[in-house]
């Protein structure tokens, strides 16, 4: 969907574009800022806008949904859009790669394998807690296992004897194939001198560390490690009223699966001791667990891995920005510039989302105007993409 308003806000213009016809029917028009929900195919069509030399911006659909006007509908939706995107404090969600994708790929399909696997030995704990027991933990499992099948025919019946080893077979497949993406991931780690950066962290390997580069990449949309542990959900859900400040549990929003990672982080940092002192952490440990029930410390020290990781990554992201356009909020524009009819400024044409607007304020950036418009542009006009 498509749509255009004039700066008053008055709607001039409303079109119905497939997919296909997107990039084909932008490619013609001067540079946009152009607003997108962040979904599956987002990132691919914001990467190919932003070579044709639009300013395409991702925003998560929740942060987009106050914005909407009577009614659910694809025109009500663009609108939304095109005004969220206008907003100076909206967060948005950064462009990712081809690479990043690539990467973020191998980590769903090695998560669907453990998780695989995991209810295969779950199966098989059940089945043999009914007749043997077994040693909680998944390395004793695996040393017992072939004891038990050996040795327990007198316990565990034939038609059970072959279930058991078609379970213990599905398991050792599973295994095989998570080696191969474990690799893989391991191997391209080793080879990014982000993620390498990343594994000096206690706790942070390359199944970590290269999770965190294909979620959030440099992590240019984060001002410090607090907002990174905050997006991840490891941070106290807030409940706070007037002068009264309520902190409950960690919220757990966000990526649900960088989160576990981070906490299991945690926990390898705390239950190896011996290392407390030489990560510098010893003094910190032994006061907040005297306060704290442990699975609240590992939350907590998932949170401080969280703020220690954006240390080198904001160090990456300084060197990376050397020579590339800081403010992420100003289009640039190959079309000649005209003098604007009020005064010294000149005035470029832009588009804000399938519902385009003219842009009355500017985010603030590094290369903005005190009053956050860019210097020596006028307003802008926007498109939003649904």
């Amino acid at each position: 969907m498509s749509s255009a308003s004039t700066r008053r806000g008055a709607i001039v213009l409303r079109q119905r574009w497939s997919r296909g016809q997107v990039e084909a029917r932008l490619a013609n028009m001067p540079p946009c800022l152009i607003g997108m929900e962040a979904c599956v195919g987002a990132h691919h069509l914001s990467r190919r806008l932003q070579s044709q030399g639009h300013d395409a911006r991702l925003m998560p659909a929740k942060y987009v949904r106050p914005y909407s006007k009577g009614q659910k509908n694809d025109f009500r939706d663009a609108e939304a859009i095109a005004e969220a995107v206008q907003r100076p404090t909206m967060s948005f969600v950064a462009t990712k790669t081809a690479d990043q994708l690539d990467l973020q790929a191998l980590h769903r399909v090695r998560e669907r394998l453990v998780s695989q696997r995991t209810g295969i030995i779950n199966q098989i704990r059940a089945f043999l807690l009914e007749r043997v027991a077994v040693r909680q933990g998944l390395r004793f499992l695996r040393a017992e296992l072939p004891i038990i099948l050996a040795t327990r025919s007198d316990v565990l019946s034939p038609p059970m004897l072959r279930i058991i080893e078609e379970l213990a077979g599905d398991w050792r497949r599973l295994d095989e194939r998570i080696e191969g993406p474990s690799q893989e991931i391991e191997a391209l780690a080793r080879q990014d001198p982000a993620c390498e950066r990343l594994m000096t962290v206690p706790g942070i390997g390359p199944i970590i560390s290269s999770a965190m580069v294909a979620a959030i990449g440099n992590g240019a949309v984060f001002a410090k490690g607090r907002d990174f542990g905050a997006c991840l959900g490891l941070v106290p859900k807030q409940i706070s009223t007037g002068d009264r400040t309520i902190l409950g549990a960690i919220s757990r929003r966000g990526n649900r699966y960088l989160r576990a990672l981070f906490v299991q982080a945690a926990w390898v940092v705390l239950v190896r001791i011996k290392d407390w002192d030489r990560y510098g952490l010893k003094a910190w440990i032994d006061a907040t667990k005297k306060r704290l029930h442990h699975n609240v410390l590992a939350d907590r020290a998932g949170q401080q891995a969280c703020t220690h990781c954006m240390g080198p990554r904001v160090r990456m992201r300084e060197d990376a920005r050397d020579g590339v356009p800081t403010c992420m909020s100003v289009a640039h524009c190959s079309e000649p510039s005209r003098p604007s009819p009020a005064g010294g400024r000149t005035e470029r044409p832009v588009l804000t989302a399938l519902c385009a607007v003219p842009r009355s304020n500017c985010r603030p950036g590094r290369r903005n105007g005190p009053n956050g418009t860019n210097k020596g542009t006028a307003p802008k006009r926007k498109i939003a993409i649904m």
